[in-house]
């Protein structure tokens, strides 16, 4: 363990030049697209995760999807045979629920989203009101009522501060595309001329939190994920090494169009099991 890993910056013009790096003590994954795509494990994915628990680093399975607390998705991914302890997933909502303890303790919000938000939130002794709220607090439901967004629009407006779980503008479905939390907010923003403030990815808030969380540090964690805009770029802001994988919405062509770059580009998970 002693050894430093080199780690290769490739891009897709094939030029190759290798960084020494701290060996990898902690690793931060997404989930859709990295672990799973559309309800199925990606080839790898259980080994990789297998290799994982037996080594005992920090591991963390991070999603921007607020819906679910982390018991759903534990009990989610065994039924797809992927196995994670609910200890060992980080949610956009976990991460929304920390960041509002520590800014305002036992404070108050009006929640518009799922059970993964306001258990979140519950437990980390907030109340949850429609009664003059210290926040209104948007994050995914599978229905977006109008009665729910018109009230916080005017809670807004009275003064709440608007905070979202995550910038997501669309969700997946089997039926083609959701409005996700992103969306959503542009409308409330629309009407009230007020801004939220995103707390999930991209914001390395969400991980420096999850890297508090596992007892990791950065200089010695890895973030893999699909995606440049928001996995990879909120590694590199938190100071973490950066893996994308290709199998999810990034392509090999577009990592070219970004101004920064993953510390590696792989197919999928599978190219990283011998790396633990």
């Amino acid at each position: 363990m002693g050894q430093h890993v080199k780690y290769d910056h490739r891009t897709t013009s094939g030029d190759t030049h290798v960084a020494e790096r701290k060996p990898i003590e902690s690793w931060l994954t997404d989930m859709d697209g990295v672990l799973i795509h559309e309800g199925t494990p990606i080839p790898g994915a259980e080994e990789f995760l297998r290799r994982l628990r037996e080594s005992g680093k920090p591991f963390l399975v991070l999603t921007n999807n607020s819906i679910y607390t982390p018991r759903d998705l534990s009990a989610r991914l065994a039924g797809m045979g992927l196995e994670v302890p609910e200890e060992c997933i980080w949610t956009s909502a976990l991460a929304t629920a920390k960041f509002l303890k520590g800014q305002r303790p036992n404070g108050t919000a009006y929640v518009i989203g799922e059970a993964g938000l306001t258990t979140a939130l519950y437990q980390a002794g907030y109340v949850l009101t429609d009664n003059n709220p210290d926040y209104v607090v948007l994050g995914e439901t599978r229905t977006y009522s109008f009665e729910a967004l018109t009230k916080a629009i005017r809670l807004i407006n009275a003064g709440a501060r608007f905070i979202c779980t995550n910038p997501d503008e669309t969700g997946p479905s089997p039926e083609g595309v959701l409005p996700a939390t992103g969306s959503v907010a542009a409308l409330i923003t629309k009407a009230t001329g007020v801004e939220p403030y995103f707390v999930g990815k991209p914001n390395p808030l969400m991980m420096r939190e999850a890297l508090n969380t596992a007892g990791a540090h950065s200089e010695s964690a890895v973030m893999i994920g699909d995606r440049m805009d928001t996995d990879i770029v909120a590694g590199m802001e938190a100071g973490m090494e950066t893996v994308l994988v290709l199998t999810g919405l990034t392509e090999a062509d577009d990592v070219e169009r970004y101004p920064y770059r993953p510390t590696r580009v792989v197919k999928s998970i599978a190219d990283l099991i011998e790396l633990i």
